[in-house]
């Protein structure tokens, strides 16, 4: 049997034709984008590895280890249980700073629970052979009460200081609902938690870890150059956003937005309220963006300190360089091509390299100058 039948029979047609190459022209002059990881199933998030490869969450249920790019991966067990329903069940993947020594894998999921389902965050060490979580314990969970499927967010941030920020999003009540405004909720909240599952972060009045609130539907979380912690996140028709979430402040959703209700009528008050902060940047009309990461500019200067995110519905990788301003917050960049279907998540890799998911193609790909 020839090496393309083998492919073929392994991969499906549709993940062996985004095996090819492409080279798309860019602001920074023409990028090569490659396939790293292939045959996916709702991809959710990825992150490196120090000692080598990388991690990959797949919404139903698997975390994959690759050794290097393009080769078999090994399903890491000892997971959590899971919720898998809508947009929920193994969503996010963190790996510390100091995991050389604690050798901790975060993760972010949507848990079972009485009445539903909740987002929950969560760590255990991934054993010498990397193929296991070992003693995985769940540090914080959204109380239950919540159920659907819809509006999870999930995104996890390491700080400077070690402490951990988790992202986490309304669960889908719809601008009638006001669980995003209720400080001793946690739907619509940024957590704050040390590395033992402790609150970080307590506000008079709120659930113990509650940093931020007013969210939507957070999609992507990442700390600037300075090490500000940014977001970005998902609106109604209209109004996604990127904020850059600070300790007590409120980021307005359902009371302000800049987004119509799916029916086409207003939401809450209009785009502004005292008290309520406003976003760097807003998409009008939507894009579902997701994924967030602040590029270094380690292999490609010009984009150094630029905010880059994909969208789930617009079929593009985007750029926002914050040194220029728009009608709308920053200047933007769309980098589209024929892998850039729904882009779920984005990271910069040990190498400067850009790598994103497509949910459409089930693969991960790295974008870098042509010819390197």
């Amino acid at each position: 049997m020839s090496y393309v039948s083998v492919l073929v029979i392994a991969f499906g047609l549709a993940a062996f034709a985004s095996m090819a190459e492409t080279t798309v022209e860019t602001s920074a002059g023409p990028m090569r984008i490659a396939p790293v990881a292939v045959g996916l199933e709702e991809p959710w998030a990825i992150d490196f590895l120090p000692e080598g490869g990388f991690l990959i969450t797949e919404r139903d249920g698997r975390l994959n280890r690759y050794a290097a790019p393009l080769t078999d991966p090994v399903r890491i067990t000892g997971l959590p249980e899971l919720q898998v329903e809508g947009q929920g069940g193994l969503l996010d993947v963190m790996i510390p700073a100091d995991f050389a020594t604690s050798r901790e894998v975060w993760l972010t999921f949507a848990k079972p629970q009485d009445g539903g389902s909740g987002t929950a965050v969560g760590k255990g060490t991934l054993s010498a052979d990397g193929t296991r979580l070992e003693g995985f314990v769940t540090l914080f969970e959204m109380p239950p009460g919540s159920s659907g499927g819809r509006h999870f967010g999930a995104r996890l941030v390491e700080t400077a200081d070690g402490t951990i920020l988790a992202a986490f999003g309304d669960r889908g009540t719809g601008p009638e609902g006001m669980e995003a405004q209720d400080p001793s909720r946690a739907e619509g909240k940024v957590i704050h938690l040390d590395r033992q599952g402790n609150p970080a972060t307590e506000l008079p009045g709120a659930l113990p870890g509650v940093y931020s609130l007013g969210h939507r539907n957070p999609q992507g979380a990442a700390l600037d150059l300075t090490g500000r912690f940014l977001v970005i996140e998902h609106g109604a028709q209209g109004g996604d956003e990127l904020n850059a979430p600070a300790a007590g402040r409120n980021y307005g959703w359902p009371i302000i937005s800049y987004g119509v209700n799916y029916d086409d009528q207003p939401i809450g008050v209009g785009i502004s309220a005292p008290g309520l902060e406003q976003p760097l940047h807003y998409w009008d009309p939507s894009i579902a963006p997701s994924g967030l990461m602040v590029y270094s500019g380690r292999l490609i200067p010009s984009w150094r300190g630029d905010i880059f995110y994909g969208s789930l519905k617009a079929d593009f990788l985007g750029r926002l360089n914050p040194d220029t301003l728009s009608a709308t917050g920053y200047d933007e960049e769309r980098i589209s091509s024929r892998e850039t279907g729904r882009v779920r998540d984005v990271v910069e890799a040990p190498d400067g390299s850009i790598w994103f998911l497509s949910v459409n193609d089930g693969a991960a790909y790295r974008l870098a100058p042509a010819g390197e």
